[in-house]
């Protein structure tokens, strides 16, 4: 029974990984980022993918930083280019504060412009018992998933565009918590109120920031991270009572890296299924 269940998840996530989850069918792009250059953290896989792909048929062109997988990277690179934008690559553990700066600096030389920083990146670890969450896990969820986000902007802001905007991705968790995701929950509910902080202090130079926190997506972290029980429920909470895909969050990320949202700073975009949320 146990291996005809894992056959059925790994079938699953295989099938998941094929769909065009990438970008919606019948998308209609308008040009709204056209000679824009966007960093996004975490871009090789899941939303950040989504997102590279959406922010380049909008004219984009686009610098993506991945942690491990090379053959991602790949994938994403030629779907970037295949939009007739140019995509580069950068490996590197944005848990490094030497690394986060250097890149920063290595895509406005790559590029001699920097418009978009997505701050996407993140890790979790989840453990029902919070007596589990060792003091090194709570370390490395905060320095992935918060720290970067420091290091990435502040090295953005002295290069970024004057009329720039920077894009954090939260989580429906920094709202309701998660039971078995304590310190996950704690940095995105950090990189909310670093959102609100930060837009108000940016607001007179012109630099826009805002946060999209999304509920249950299927990701790739998903399945590298929960077990096989959490993922037959995944989603099903939600009053659409399904997980949403990437290409469905993606939008709204566009939507704030255009002209589109230029009275916007400082605010969060839901994009979860339905779930009311404070804030």
């Amino acid at each position: 029974m146990a291996k005809a269940a894992a056959s059925k998840l790994k079938k699953k996530k295989k099938s998941l990984n094929k769909q065009e989850v990438v970008v919606r069918p019948g998308y209609q792009p308008a040009g709204k980022l056209a000679n824009k250059v966007a960093m996004i953290t975490g871009g090789d896989s899941g939303i950040g993918r989504s997102v590279a792909v959406l922010f380049a048929k909008e004219g984009a062109d686009v610098a993506i930083v991945y942690h491990q997988s090379d053959k991602d990277a790949k994938e994403t690179k030629a779907l970037v280019e295949a939009e007739g934008r140019v995509c580069a690559t950068y490996k590197g553990d944005i848990a490094s504060e030497s690394f986060c700066r250097k890149v920063v600096q290595q895509v406005y030389n790559r590029f001699d412009k920097l418009s978009i920083l997505v701050n996407n990146a993140g890790t979790q670890e989840p453990d029902d018992d919070f007596m589990d969450v060792t003091s090194e896990q709570f370390h490395r969820t905060f320095e992935v998933n918060m720290f970067s986000f420091y290091y990435c902007t502040q090295e953005a802001l002295k290069l970024i565009d004057p009329d720039g905007c920077i894009i954090n991705t939260a989580s429906v968790v920094a709202y309701r918590g998660s039971e078995h995701l304590v310190d996950y929950s704690a940095t995105k509910g950090a990189i909310v109120s670093f959102t609100r902080s930060l837009a108000k202090n940016l607001a007179q130079d012109g630099i826009r920031v805002n946060a999209v926190a999304p509920g249950p997506i299927w990701t790739p972290l998903i399945f590298d991270t929960f077990d096989q029980a959490h993922i037959r429920q995944f989603g099903k909470q939600t009053p659409m009572k399904r997980a949403g895909f990437p290409y469905e969050v993606a939008p709204a990320y566009v939507f704030l890296a255009s002209a589109d949202a230029s009275y916007i700073t400082g605010q969060v975009i839901h994009v979860n299924g339905g779930e009311v949320v404070g804030g």
